[in-house]
Parts: C-alpha cells; sequence; structure tokens
C-alpha cells in the first residue's frame, strides 16, 4: 500500500497528512492551447501555418490542431504555474513574430471561433508527404465528414497534470471524481457564453439571439463543453466506466473496433480514390473520444495510446474542459492554474466511490445543465438520484479545498493558493465576477452585443501586449534553431518511408495494435 491509498472513509485530510512536501513539490503541469488565426477583420485566416514555425509534424512546441488554421502551442513540463505560463507566453511571442510575415494576423481570443467560411472551405491541417504525415490529415478529414469542421474549430486549452507516487488506480480514482465535480471548473472559468450567429445557420440549437450577428445564453457558462461543442450522437452510445483501466480500455477497445454503419456508408475512400477516413469504425483513432479528462501516458513513435496505458499504466491526466479566457493574453492565467491544482488534488485525495451507468447520466445531464445555465441563480444538478443548488455544492467543493491550499501554500511559501480559492468563493457569491459574464457584459457596453466584435478587440488587445513583451536573442535563436530542426526531422521522416500508405494505415488501425489488459498495468 503506497501513502495515498487509504481504506475507504478515511478523511482526505488524513491523506493529505500522508503526501510529503517532496511530493506536493514535485506536482508537474503543462499546457496545450489551441487558437484560431484570424484576418485583422475577424474572418479566419486562410494561409497556410506559417513556414517560419517549423514541421507542425515534428516541432514539440508550435503545431496544428483540426485545421492549417488552428495554431496548437504545447509547453512543456512544469514544478510551478509561472514557469508554464513564461514558456507559454514565449511561444506566444515567437508565433506573433512569424505572422508577421502574413499581414496582420491574430490569435483569436475566444474558445468559440471567428467569422467562418463555408465548412468546405475551413482548410484541414497539413503534415507532408510521410505516412504518419497523411494519416494525420485523413484522420481529420474524417472528423470533418463525421461531425463537420464548424465544430473542430472551437479551440480551448489543455492542462496535463500528474503528481509523483499516483498509481493507475488513483489516476482513475481522480477521474471519477473530476467528473463528478467538473461543473464547478465549468462555472468559475467557463467564458463562452455566446457565438457568431454563422456558426449556429441551419443547425438545431437552444440558443437565443443576442442581435442580429450573435447568438447566446443569457446564464450560459460554456456553449463550447456544451450541446454546440464537442458532441455527437456516434458518441452518445458510449457509456466509458472509469472504474479501472481494465474497464476503460475495453470500452475504448470495442469503439475502436466496433463498425459504426454511418461511417461506413461514407467509407473509407471516395470513389476519386482519395482518402475520406482512417477507419469506418465508432472512433477512428484514440483522439476521436471527446472526454472532459482522459488518463494519458507518453507514446513511443507510432504506439497508439491505448497500448501504451495497457503496457506501461497511466502518467499523468489530461484536463479538457478549459475555455480561453479572452481577457488573459495568452488564454489562462496563473490563479487559474493554481485553482486547477488544488481541484485535481481534491480529485485525488477524496473517496471515489465507482461509477455507475446511472451517475454517468446525471454527470452529463450536469455538464450540459452548467454549460448552457451556470449562472442561473436557483440552478440545481442531479446528485445521487436527487437534486442540490450548484453554487451551495460548489461551496462544499471549494470548503473541502482549504486544506489543501493551506499544504500548498506551507510547502511553496506565501499565500497564492488561499488567494485563488477567495476568488473563487467570490464567485459563488457573485456570479458577475466570472469571465463568462464579463463577455456579456462587454460585449453589451463597448460592442452592441456582437460577439465577433468583441473578440476581435480582445484578439487586437493581446496581440498588441504580447508584441510589447521582450524576447532576448538568446530565446529567439534557440527557437528558431528548434524550428529549422523541426523541417529537417520532417524531411528525413519522408524519405525513410517504404511502406504504401494504405498498408500503413491498416496496421496502424489494426486490432493488434491496440494491447491487451496488462495486470502489472492495471494496478501498478
Amino acid at each position: 500500500m503506497t501513502q495515498l491509498q487509504a481504506p475507504a472513509g478515511v478523511l482526505l485530510q488524513d491523506r493529505l497528512t500522508a503526501l510529503t512536501p517532496a511530493q506536493l513539490l514535485g506536482m508537474r503541469r503543462g499546457i496545450e492551447k489551441e487558437s484560431l488565426r484570424a484576418q485583422p477583420g475577424g474572418a479566419l485566416a486562410l494561409t497556410p501555418h506559417p513556414a517560419a514555425l517549423g514541421s507542425a509534424l515534428t516541432h514539440t512546441s508550435i503545431t496544428t490542431d483540426f485545421s492549417e488554421s488552428q495554431v496548437e502551442l504545447v509547453t512543456g513540463v512544469h514544478l510551478n504555474p509561472e514557469a508554464a505560463l513564461a514558456e507559454l507566453t514565449q511561444l506566444h511571442q515567437f508565433t506573433y513574430r512569424a505572422m508577421k510575415n502574413l499581414g496582420d494576423e491574430m490569435l483569436w481570443a475566444s474558445s468559440m471561433p471567428c467569422g467562418l467560411p463555408t465548412d468546405e472551405t475551413i482548410p484541414i491541417a497539413r503534415f507532408g508527404s510521410s505516412n504518419v504525415g497523411r494519416a494525420k490529415s485523413v484522420y481529420r478529414m474524417g472528423l470533418s465528414h463525421r461531425y463537420g469542421r464548424r465544430m473542430q474549430t472551437i479551440s480551448g486549452i489543455h492542462y496535463n497534470w500528474s503528481l509523483p507516487g499516483v498509481t493507475s488506480e488513483q489516476y482513475f480514482a481522480l477521474i471519477r471524481n473530476f467528473r463528478r465535480h467538473a461543473f464547478l471548473l465549468l462555472y468559475l472559468f467557463g467564458a463562452s457564453p455566446a457565438v457568431c450567429s454563422s456558426f449556429v445557420a441551419g443547425r438545431q440549437h437552444e440558443l437565443q439571439e443576442l442581435s442580429a450577428s450573435t447568438m447566446y445564453m443569457p446564464c450560459g457558462t460554456s456553449l463550447r463543453m456544451g450541446r454546440l461543442g464537442y458532441q455527437s450522437d456516434a458518441q452518445a452510445s458510449l457509456a466509458v466506466s472509469y472504474n479501472s483501466l481494465d474497464g476503460y480500455g475495453a470500452s475504448l477497445q470495442e469503439a475502436l473496433t466496433r463498425p459504426y454503419p454511418a461511417y461506413e456508408a461514407v467509407g473509407i475512400r471516395n470513389p476519386g480514390g482519395d482518402y475520406n477516413q482512417l477507419a469506418t469504425t465508432l472512433l477512428q483513432i484514440e483522439n476521436e473520444f471527446y472526454g472532459t479528462i482522459r488518463p494519458k501516458r507518453v507514446i513511443f513513435p507510432g504506439e497508439r495510446p491505448l497500448h501504451a496505458l495497457r503496457e506501461r499504466g497511466v502518467e499523468y491526466i489530461e484536463v479538457r474542459l478549459m475555455d480561453l479566457d479572452p481577457f488573459e493574453p495568452v488564454g489562462i492565467n496563473v490563479q487559474t492554474m493554481r485553482f486547477i491544482d488544488v481541484f485535481l488534488l481534491h480529485c485525488l485525495l477524496s473517496d471515489s466511490p465507482p461509477d455507475t451507468p446511472a451517475e454517468i447520466a446525471e454527470l452529463k445531464h450536469n455538464q450540459h445543465h452548467t454549460a448552457a445555465r451556470g449562472r442561473e441563480p436557483g440552478l440545481t444538478l442531479r446528485r445521487a438520484g436527487g437534486e442540490v443548488s450548484l453554487v451551495e455544492w460548489g461551496a462544499e467543493v471549494v470548503s473541502q479545498c482549504a486544506p489543501i491550499a493551506a499544504a500548498l501554500d506551507a510547502a511553496h511559501g506565501g499565500n497564492h493558493y488561499g488567494e485563488t480559492l477567495a476568488a473563487a468563493r467570490l464567485g459563488l457569491l457573485d456570479s458577475g465576477t466570472l469571465p463568462s459574464a464579463r463577455v456579456l457584459a462587454d460585449m453589451q457596453q463597448d460592442f452592441e452585443n456582437s460577439f465577433v466584435r468583441f473578440a476581435r478587440a480582445q484578439s487586437l488587445k493581446t496581440q498588441a501586449t504580447l508584441q510589447s513583451l521582450p524576447l532576448s536573442d538568446g530565446q529567439l535563436r534557440r527557437m528558431e534553431a528548434l524550428s529549422r530542426e523541426s523541417v529537417d526531422a520532417q524531411k528525413k521522416i519522408e524519405a525513410s518511408d517504404s511502406l504504401p500508405f494504405e498498408q500503413y494505415r491498416q496496421q496502424y488501425v489494426s486490432e493488434q495494435r491496440l494491447g491487451m489488459p496488462h495486470p502489472v498495468a492495471a494496478h501498478v
């Protein structure tokens, strides 16, 4: 039994006391941040990924997500939030330098997209002629057939987190509690209550008209995480359990190997021979599974993520529900990161009973309810078959986080973690202080309730802030060298390919590549 394992019913405080200062100081986090490149007027930029940023296939820190127009910036792993934020800021500074050659393009400051062209003209990311590069583009083509390209342009922040000495079993306990309490992060940090009307043109939705160009939910927090965001009727049939690595792996394997009639109708290739998707199964690859949180493991080149998890266990978790904060130059600030740290420790140290199909249904309801109506006075969520006030439940969680914040402040010095809990308490008492409320208030006050005008102004403001920050010659040379090295690395991959692409595709998606349930991995 490790330090973190304890009999059921032991108080969170006892488990917290069992953590050593070295473990608390060994907490690690990294950030992945997606942003659309937008034209000065607020329309999607249709230019290629800037060449000065290097190869999107092989660069470790600067790549693209779904679209060629969607930059993804990835920090390394850091022992404190300040260092992670500093690296993310430098990556933005370098990106803006590279974008200068493309005119006045800017990084869109909101999670919900800028003005979009017709669906078929949103450019899918390109990764070169290698098999692995082509597979990445074909996967994205599959996403466009399955969900449409508009949905894929929604951007967000992923927060990768780990703590020394945590086992796979304990990470899954954390994940179960995270899903139970994820409503609190959506409430406190959701920043996408409105969207350009063009985004929902021709779609069924529950949004209300705010102005001629803008739709919204009056008390919404995160449309990105609601019914308009990364949702899918096909994936709604997946009731993935997080009670064990074996069970989670079995659920994913079934989705990765079960043919899905609607996708079989799309086919692997079109009549002209071009690829429509990587597979006709419910999920093409693991990353297609849309969850608010994922168990993760660094993979070897060419290795399937599920195989890595089964072989070597969970290494860290990826929080996937954070909106871009349009009031912050890089979409997130240190105080928000500190709250996530405290919140994840609370999820880890609290008792975490197994989930059930009934609870999984409640959690989905709570997510959609909070995303669409989170700031509504008196809003209730579902818990254990009953109803509970969102604000009261949130206050319970924040109160339980107090000793965790105190322990982190004792380890690091200062009162920063205590201050972030104070800000959360204020948000629960006064929803007008929340980013989602501030977005709507600013839109009304200064932008005639136009989402695009508001987001464009915030994008220009963050652009000016980032361009005004100093970037040393040494930092610039190091980043330029990384870009050049990534281009060389892509050329080497392309030169070394020997398999025909179809053979590569068949091998990659084969069931044998997914690994088998591994007794060591399940109980590390």
